[in-house]
């Protein structure tokens, strides 16, 4: 043994995590459902987040201090050459897995953990050539590796981690483990699995004996060979097949047997846990669409401490002066011209929210000062000094979240104007594919150095410490008056980038104004029909309960209809249904599958099974939204501008814009969204088939613009040049599968994927897009051109100028490429619908302000807007919507809108 961990004081003994990668995504792959792990595009992560969730969890676990992964480098390997039957009987890869170890291995790297792979050889002998290395040096090595033949390297220093269930349970096989489960010891597991035989390698093993009858002769004879010397001595049929089998036994041990000595470009010793590339972890991860596993990743190592040289990037200090009563005014009028950090510590929701402690800093760079109060101490005439300056628009101001910072303060009565520039909202249109804009994540990437969090609970202002004082830096006073400082700095950062991507026209004139307006829709909120939601609610519950018994009645038994297990159980062995998609564990019995089989078979238990599941989902909804009905009876929710890398907005809490309206019984939902006290009734106004004419717009094509102009029925139009008829003669279904097209060409749809959504064959789907194209060639060569000018440029753009930049167009993995390829077409058209629906909120809101009138908007869903009408302003409202809308963009065709009244949501539809 090497002596140099051999006698080990004052530092722990080395430790050796090695993965085995293909093997540890495979499993990753069956464990999580691919449906539920997926890009916004639809490309397939469940691999990469379930390999990467593992190792997140062994490193926190084990806390190795050196980490490397292994994978296969191809089919073909020394043992296929010498047994081409060898893993033969293996399912082919499946297509939504291929293109994911890819991207396992750009995380790897990211993390600068490093994989290898060698021709020829598989990821075992690469597992037990550096485990044996390490063995050697006196290293503890742990092998995580789903592959049975790994035991036979398992001793007193080497421990297999074998997975007992998917990824997330894993069995520590020790010598002693390996003999309980077993019967043999690890350097005997080769010449028991020889006898035995492995199955997913397409060994075949002796016939009639198994790991009992084999461990019994292994303590018996010592050994295979002792074995196969004494094979005339064993008596019985077992040992008649075992002579009839000696070549077989003797091949599979040669193929089991794992090799220790192969040349490798690293040793243990290279293997050392290396500081995470934090950056590259950023960008791969914003590209895979990982925001929870980022934080989890990230949380483990906070940034600072992946290296001295991070540790000492501490956030520069502040000077927090201490303020007394009455000198607010004083130190705010010396910086009358400067632009000012703003941070406010509370809880921003649009009704019920609390500010408890502020911070106003002039910047950092080591000779900055910041204040940081409590409001409970303000004194009367500082609190005036306080809300004059928050409502002074010319006193320029910097926030991080300007919106819920402006329902921090209005919860306390402030008003907020002023803020020029919103750092949550630059770095979103500089970063739209990012999944978070936390703070103190922006501050880390741009500024070098860490926020410290603060330490309050969202919830609990009496822990919240602002002392102010020398030996006091690590008070709250000082992370709050940080990270206000921090604002600033960062937005000099923010706005060079703004300027690079010629975007700071679309943060003043757009998203900060849209800021503001939000904000105020967010406080007025929209009222509701507690009683009719009440009744509503037990409505679904009845449906629900009457399709559970139907379906009972059909199989005549109860089951629990939310189990895949039972309902496995159910469709495949009591009704003997045709199988559904193979999924680790069993048959997929998802919502699609369902759906598909219910149209095979039209049995009534899975009818009533659709039913039930639609009505649970139904009674859901309402139950969301009568807990999210504020003391005010109208429900408040809260519009994220940073969600959708599209510049769409997005609702949450409750998330409005998943109000089924497809069905009759999804429809009765809006009934609850009814017109206020004090109002004459809704309005809902919205843009009729806007991204098909922005297509027409982007595209020029002549023949889609006429379509526009000729006030026709857009979809009948396009099918009768498609399929050469009149329009009157356009059928229903024709007309659905142009709609369908239309709309997926936008958003980069395939042959095969306009086959599987129209449920045709993939030959008849290519060739109504042939025809369409022939028809509509400008559209196609727009669709080819913009991929072309992104892949040139290496970003798209919106009508309005709104950038996303896709760098992925020239990525050498196909997935990674392809996925961008769409996102690249549909960026384009969505952003543009985003952006229109933004002027015309604006426009709205700023005319209805200046013409001083009592109605007032309430909500934004998908293209639609919604709004309250003042007594006897209907007429004038209307019309003035009519025109902002229709005025938000100038296009090549008219931008339609519609408009509905009524006393609800529902019956103001059109």
């Amino acid at each position: 043994m090497d002596d140099r961990f051999a006698d080990v004081t004052d530092i722990a003994r080395p430790r050796l995590l090695l993965i085995d990668g293909h093997s540890m995504a495979y499993r990753a792959y069956f464990a999580l459902p691919v449906d539920k792990f997926a890009t916004t595009t639809g490309e397939p992560t469940n691999a990469v987040h379930g390999f990467i969730s593992m190792l997140a969890t062994l490193l926190r676990v084990e806390e190795p201090t050196h980490v490397a992964v292994a994978f296969d480098a191809g089919s073909t390997t020394f043992r296929t050459v010498r047994f081409p039957q060898y893993k033969g009987t293996r399912d082919a890869t499946p297509e939504q897995f291929k293109g994911q170890v890819p991207l396992i291995k750009e995380v790897l790297t990211s993390m600068r953990i490093p994989f290898l792979e060698k021709d020829m050889f598989e990821a075992d002998d690469i597992l037990a050539t550096l485990s044996s290395q390490a063995d050697a040096l006196g290293m503890e090595v742990l092998v995580c590796s789903g592959d049975r033949d790994s035991l036979q390297f398992v001793n007193e220093n080497v421990t297999v981690l074998y997975p007992v269930k998917g990824v997330s349970e894993l069995a520590r096989m020790t010598p002693d483990a390996v003999q309980v489960k077993y019967g043999v010891a690890p350097h005997q597991y080769p010449d028991l699995a020889a006898l035995v035989g492995e199955t997913s390698d397409n060994i075949p093993g002796v016939p009639g004996v198994g790991p009992k009858t084999a461990a019994k002769w292994i303590n018996q004879f010592g050994g295979l060979e002792e074995i196969l010397t004494h094979a005339d001595e064993i008596g019985g049929k077992a040992g008649e097949s075992l002579r009839a089998h000696l070549d077989q036994v003797r091949l599979n041990r040669e193929l089991n047997h794992l090799l220790t000595d192969i040349e490798l470009p690293f040793g243990p010793d290279d293997l050392r846990a290396q500081p995470w590339d934090r950056e590259a972890m950023n960008a791969v991860f914003d590209a895979l669409q990982f925001r929870t596993l980022r934080e989890r990743l990230f949380a483990m190592h906070p940034a600072g401490q992946d290296s001295e040289q991070e540790a000492a990037q501490a956030a520069p200090e502040v000077e927090v002066v201490p303020l007394a009563p009455g000198v607010l005014a004083q130190w705010l009028d010396a910086r009358a011209d400067q632009t000012l950090g703003l941070d406010v510590a509370g809880r921003a929701v649009p009704a019920g929210g609390d500010a408890w402690a502020f911070a106003i800093a002039d910047g950092a760079d080591g000779a900055g000062s910041a204040i940081a109060l409590d409001f409970a101490d303000l004194t009367a005439a500082d609190d005036v000094v306080l809300g004059t300056w928050l409502a002074d628009a010319t006193r320029r101001k910097v926030a991080h979240g300007g919106k819920a910072t402006w329902h921090e303060l209005a919860a306390r009565g402030y008003d907020l104007r002023g803020i020029v520039f919103d750092t949550e909202l630059a770095a979103y249109l500089c970063f739209p594919d990012q999944r978070g804009y936390d703070l103190g994540e922006l501050v880390e990437r741009h500024l070098g150095h860490e926020l410290r969090a603060l330490e309050t609970d969202a919830g609990d202002q009496g822990s919240f410490d602002l002392s102010v004082g020398e030996g006091n830096q690590d008070s709250e006073a000082n992370r709050l008056a940080v990270r206000a400082a921090a604002l600033t700095d960062l937005a000099e950062v923010l706005g060079g980038e703004l300027k690079d991507r010629e975007a700071a026209d679309l943060l003043a004139t757009l998203e900060l104004p849209l800021s503001e307006v939000l904000a105020q829709v967010e406080r007025r909120g929209i009222a509701m029909d507690v009683d009719y939601l009440r009744d509503l609610e037990k409505h679904f519950s009845e449906i629900v309960a009457e399709a559970a018994r139907s379906a009972y009645e059909v199989i005549g038994r109860e089951v629990n209809l939310g189990s895949p297990k039972q309902l496995q159980e159910v469709l495949f062995d009591q009704l003997a249904m045709p199988k559904t998609k193979k999924i680790k564990t069993g048959y997929t019995t998802d919502a699609a599958a369902l759906a598909d089989l219910f149209a095979k078979t039209e049995h009534p238990f899975l009818e009533f099974l659709l039913a039930h599941r639609d009505a649970t989902r139904l009674r859901q909804t309402v139950e969301g939204l009568l807990k999210a009905v504020a003391d005010d009876g109208r429900i408040h929710t809260t519009f994220q501008q940073t969600i959708a890398a599209t510049g769409r907005l997005s609702s949450t809490e409750p998330n409005l814009q998943n109000i089924p309206i497809r069905t009759e019984a999804g429809r009765r939902i809006r009934r609850a969204f009814v017109v206020g006290d004090g109002f004459e009734t809704l309005l809902t106004a919205d843009y009729s088939q806007i991204e098909m004419r922005i297509m027409a717009h982007l595209s020029g094509d002549t023949a889609l613009i006429e379509a526009f102009r000729s006030g026709e029925d857009l979809h009948s139009y396009v099918g009768s040049r498609v399929f050469g008829v009149p329009t009157t003669e356009v059928t229903s279904a024709q007309r659905s599968k142009i709609k369908a097209m239309s709309y997926g060409l936008a958003y980069g749809l395939s042959s095969f994927g306009l086959s599987k959504q129209l449920g045709i064959e993939v030959g008849e789907a290519a060739k109504l897009m042939d025809d369409y194209f022939e028809r509509f060639g400008g559209v196609r060569t727009y669709l080819t051109g913009v991929v072309d000018e992104a892949r040139a440029t290496g970003y798209t753009a919106t009508i309005m100028g709104r950038r996303r930049y896709l760098p992925d167009l020239t990525s050498d993995n196909r997935q990674r490429r392809e996925m961008a390829e769409r996102m690249a077409l549909n960026a384009p058209i969505q952003g543009s619908a985003a952006d229109i629906i933004k002027v015309a909120m604006l426009g709205v809101e700023r005319e209805i302000a200046e013409r001083g009138l009592r109605s007032r908007l309430l909500l934004q869903i998908h293209d639609e807007l919604v709004l309250e009408v003042g007594a006897g302003e209907l007429t004038e409202l209307e019309a003035l919507v009519r025109e902002q809308m229709g005025s938000a963009a100038d296009l090549l065709v008219p931008l339609d809108v519609s408009v509905g009244v009524g006393a609800s949501w529902h019956d103001a539809g059109h």
